[in-house]
């Protein structure tokens, strides 16, 4: 994944719009490093990130608060199905 997503998700039945953006960086020669990384936002609001291990398997939570640990392992899990996905094309 490589462009920011949007996601909803439903916390104690309040709809969140979810701005999901990839943090890459581009390495000599025009290509993109995928760090893992992604930055989560609602609308100016700074969620915090999702960092996954190199394998896209295991992940943390860097915000403080922001969503529980079973809001987070949603969207960790999103994002994943995301990866798997753009990897099979």
């Amino acid at each position: 994944m490589t462009d920011p997503i949007n996601y909803t998700i439903y916390i104690d039945g309040e709809e969140h719009n979810i701005t999901i953006t990839p943090v890459n960086q581009n390495i000599p020669g025009g290509d993109i490093y995928v760090t893992g990384v992604f930055r989560l936002t609602e609308g100016n609001v700074g969620m915090g990130d999702i960092i996954f291990d190199d394998n896209m398997n295991q992940w943390e939570y860097t915000g403080m608060g922001d969503f529980t640990h079973q809001s987070a392992a949603e969207i960790a899990g999103f994002i994943q199905a995301k990866n798997a996905l753009s990897a099979s094309f």
